[in-house]
């Protein structure tokens, strides 16, 4: 008998790698701003750099925050001002890498006489939930810098397929869209572009955020992520055609998208497509940062942090890995 138990403990040593990934957790939303995560998960990129990972999608920013804070989560990939929201109520959070600099595009319908944002006055618009980091950027730049007050239209925070159904069948006018919403909606929508925000007040919309326990417990499996994730980002890039059929699923079940003047587009091309018009960068840069403080005073006028004293967006910042990393 012991005999046999020794042989069947040996057996399974030797049928036992010598390693094991390690199981990370990685919150993500559904959007062309997160592509690297996805991308890093579907090309096997976390598995290259010894990482078991688990893709959990959440709904907004706002919901994927409450994973992290409550330990659910190793990292997210997400909108800054959720972690300043956190940490200003005293959440431990980090911003240790960069995503993607903020391509948000204002549509309107062909129909609706709108040239500039100052002709959204009195329409309707469907943008995001209230909150969330292009809820900030639309409100306190977007129609600050054209002279508008967010009472002054009609602003819905609905989801991205809510906002172009709902351009489609005209109940609204205008809709600020991400990618690949926005290409989407060009296609099926009788709509055009007047505005994008990259092009005119780039601001780094999708940070990775992680919390100080994560950082302080488990730095190299978050470094292992983070590796992984520039990976995917230099595959956005320098190889959209390549990357665009490993996520185009995530956003596009059929094979096709129908368009109302160019026929049947292949969805693999309307997401490669999408990829190429956003800034995907695993480094904070100086002016990234410099924005993020810009954005934590335009929160405090809007009320969502405390007035007073200057928001400390730099507490938050830990870019050791970038700088380790010599990006």
């Amino acid at each position: 008998m012991i005999r046999w138990i020794v042989t069947a403990v040996l057996a399974l040593a030797l049928a036992t790698p010598s390693w094991a990934a390690e199981e990370f957790r990685v919150g993500y939303v559904r959007v062309m701003d997160d592509a690297q995560a996805m991308l890093a998960y579907e090309a096997e990129l976390y598995k290259k750099y010894g990482l078991d990972a688990e893709l959990i999608e959440f709904s907004s920013g706002t919901d994927l925050i409450k994973g992290i804070v409550g330990g659910q989560l190793d990292i997210g990939v997400l909108g800054f001002s959720n972690a300043f929201t956190w940490a200003s109520r005293g959440a431990d959070l980090k911003i240790v890498g960069g995503a993607q600099r903020g391509y948000h595009a204002m549509l309107v319908r062909d129909d609706a006489g709108i040239d500039d944002i100052a002709g959204l006055k009195g329409k309707n618009l469907a943008s995001q939930k209230q909150g969330s980091t292009a809820d900030i950027v639309l409100k306190g730049v977007t129609l600050a810098e054209s002279g508008l007050k967010p009472t002054d239209l009609n602003i819905m925070g609905v989801a991205p397929s809510v906002a172009i159904q709902s351009l489609v069948g005209g109940r609204v006018e205008a809709a600020f869209l991400f990618e690949p919403y926005a290409s989407i909606a060009k296609l099926v929508a009788p709509v055009k572009e007047i505005y994008e925000i990259g092009e005119v007040w780039p601001f780094p919309c999708m940070v990775v955020i992680t919390s100080g326990e994560t950082l302080e417990k488990r730095k190299d499996a978050l470094w292992a992520a983070l590796d992984a994730q520039r990976d995917a980002i230099a595959m956005l890039a320098n190889a959209p055609a390549e990357a665009a059929p490993l996520i185009t699923d995530y956003f596009i079940k059929e094979s096709v998208v129908k368009s109302l003047n160019q026929g049947e587009v292949s969805s693999e091309k309307v997401i490669a497509d999408a990829i190429q018009t956003n800034d995907f960068s695993a480094k904070l840069t100086e002016d990234d940062i410099a924005r993020m403080k810009e954005l934590a005073g335009i929160m405090q006028e809007q009320g969502i942090l405390p007035a007073g004293e200057e928001f400390d967006v730099d507490a938050l910042l830990d870019l050791s890995w970038q700088e380790a990393r010599e990006l």
